[in-house]
């Protein structure tokens, strides 16, 4: 933890075990990276993999933004899952539950077995089980490719997760009060219009994910 990343309000809803953390940031694949340039705040959303103590992020090698972090330029990278609205009697109190996580470093290209070993543990990370049924990485693919990781040395996160906080003299209030869950589930599979009528029914796995 530093000064960036230690907490200044709300402490109590800090969580400062590493595990617990890096639970946070396994609840999501998406995130947001921010950095400057010449005195103007850039920001992309974009998908992540938390491999160990590191995000690893993969896009485009003609995506400025992605070339400017692959230059050493210092980021920000947060993270928020919503997971329910709390109601409370008055405006000012009613808030939500959430899982945040909030990182800063710099980021490093990744290169040769280590950048093609990272690519698939993306793909495993955003689609669990399926890395070993598809066609195998071409070269090309491999060259157009730009693999990022980011240390999570200096990282903060908070969890909130209490029942609506009301004033004493608003309990009395006439009004429902209490906390709306927001459940993140996955829809049922839609199949490609030109699938091979072999591959018709959707593959056992992806009634295992829970994103």
């Amino acid at each position: 933890m530093s000064d960036k990343t230690e907490l200044k309000r709300a402490k109590h809803k800090g969580v400062e075990d590493i595990n617990e953390i890096y639970a946070m940031l396994d609840a999501t694949t998406i995130g947001t990276l921010s950095w400057a340039e010449d005195n103007r705040p850039f920001s992309i959303p974009i998908a992540y993999v938390r491999a160990g103590d590191r995000l690893l992020f993969h896009g485009s090698t003609g995506a400025g933004a992605l070339r400017k972090l692959a230059s050493g330029a210092p980021c920000c990278f947060s993270s928020f899952v919503l997971d329910g609205y709390v109601l409370a009697r008055s405006a000012f109190e009613s808030s939500m539950h959430y899982r945040s996580v909030v990182a800063f470093g710099t980021c490093t290209v990744l290169e040769g077995d280590a950048k093609i070993d990272a690519m698939n543990l993306i793909t495993e990370g955003l689609f669990p089980e399926r890395t070993a049924t598809l066609r195998p990485m071409q070269d090309k693919e491999v060259a157009a490719t730009l693999i990022l990781a980011l240390p999570l040395d200096d990282v903060s996160a908070k969890w909130s997760h209490s029942q609506p906080k009301d004033a004493d003299e608003d309990v009395s209030w006439p009004v429902w009060a209490g906390i709306v869950p927001i459940h993140h589930v996955l829809g049922e599979p839609v199949a490609a219009d030109n699938l091979d009528p072999d591959f018709s029914r959707p593959p056992e796995y992806i009634s295992r994910w829970t994103r």
